[in-house]
């Protein structure tokens, strides 16, 4: 594993702080109304785009820079860094981007790619259900095959973004087979489609961004079939690598949350709490471990990105980083939590820590062991394709 950045890449490290500090990320406060929030976020990723920082991993010929790997990483660290917003159009660009990039016809990506980009058009993706949703290959919706196109029928949760979209990745069951990942297609959906139906999901923070969608009759043209008709669950595993590899972002994420922690033990930012923080030796002991597991997880990123870097294959090593950087932020927020003891109960109350922010990521990544693949199902991953133990039966 090399531990060390080129010269060239920690230039590019210099050009992206440089950037930042001319181009300040904008503020989202929690009360901003979602649809605001949106929009600023929309207004932010068109700059970043003009600023050439936006999938700089693509290809030059689909609008990005041809970026390696390594250059991908140090902008997620440095955009991070400065506390900048997730940008509105990640599903695109991390998730369906690389996808059609290596599965999709050259018609469809000169019409999907370039507006991911510049957030013109935001996606969505259309895989969990109600029913399927750690067992995705349980999936339900189905798109019936007709003529020259498909009728879907069915519905999917959990879908980020989805009031706001344009386009979604869709998997639908086109057929059957002797297993349940038979007969499973990977489909483009407009969701302006006549038939769509989008309720928003209220949740712990407030927030509204998650969405349950159902179809009824929706037609797509077979022309928005990415690869061939039943080889879906092939291509989604592109998809799902992508959204479990590695996590500079995160990464960066908690090593804020670490220093914050660190800082308001060691300096008397809450006067003789701190002291009595600081000589609590169950305090002492979750704050070394969290740094013991933040710095796990830094040389884990570093050791996934090598291996992309030489070209390996990543395989069920992205179900062990998932797995271990989800739980590792719950007991980080648990002791963000145990720091602030009774004003952990404070939320969108002006008396909150930190301008509630702690509370606010403790909520939501309680949802860290369930999005991306719960944890349960990253077990079972690592236990079949890294330990070879035999399935169970259904």
């Amino acid at each position: 594993m090399d531990l060390r950045f080129t010269p060239a890449q920690e230039e590019f490290r210099q050009q992206v702080r440089q950037w930042l500090a001319q181009h300040p990320p904008p503020e989202c406060p929690p009360e901003l109304p979602l649809a605001e929030e949106v929009e600023r976020l929309r207004a932010w990723q068109r700059e970043l785009h003009r600023g050439g920082w936006v999938g700089v991993h693509w290809p030059r010929a689909y609008g990005g820079r041809g970026a390696s790997l390594a250059e991908h990483y140090i902008l997620q660290e440095e955009l991070a860094r400065a506390r900048s917003p997730e940008l509105i159009g990640r599903i695109g660009v991390n998730l369906v981007g690389p996808t059609l990039i290596a599965h999709g016809t050259e018609e469809q990506k000169r019409r999907y790619l370039p507006p991911i980009l510049s957030a013109e058009e935001i996606w969505c993706q259309l895989f969990s259900e109600p029913g399927a949703g750690s067992d995705l290959a349980s999936l339900r919706c189905r798109a019936e095959p007709r003529g020259d196109g498909f009728l879907v029928n069915g519905e999917k949760v959990w879908t980020s973004y989805a009031q706001f979209a344009r386009w979604g990745i869709l998997l639908a069951r086109t057929g059957s087979g002797p297993k349940k990942t038979d007969g499973i297609s990977f489909l483009v959906v407009d969701m302006q489609s006549s038939g769509i139906t989008v309720r928003p999901l209220k949740q712990l923070t407030g927030s509204e961004e998650f969405n349950q969608v159902h179809f009824e009759n929706v037609w797509v043209p077979r022309t928005h079939l990415v690869g061939a008709e039943g080889a879906g669950w092939r291509i989604a595993q592109t998809t799902l690598s992508h959204e479990r590899g590695t996590s500079p972002r995160q990464l960066v994420i908690h090593r804020i949350l670490l220093r914050e922690m660190l800082e308001s033990v060691r300096t008397p930012v809450w006067g003789e709490r701190s002291l009595r923080l600081r000589q609590d030796p169950l305090v002492r002991q979750e704050l070394a471990q969290a740094w013991i597991e933040v710095e796990l997880f830094r040389l884990w990123n570093w050791r996934v990105l090598t291996r992309l870097q030489r070209g390996e294959s990543l395989g069920a090593e992205a179900s062990a980083v998932k797995l271990f950087w989800s739980e590792m932020s719950q007991r980080m927020h648990d002791t963000a939590m145990h720091l602030l003891g009774p004003e952990a109960a404070l939320l969108h109350d002006a008396r909150a820590c930190v301008g509630g922010r702690w509370n606010r990521s403790y909520l939501y990544y309680r949802a860290a062991t369930i999005f991306a693949g719960t944890s349960e199902i990253q077990r079972n991953i690592l236990a079949q394709r890294v330990l070879g133990l035999p399935r169970g039966s259904d």
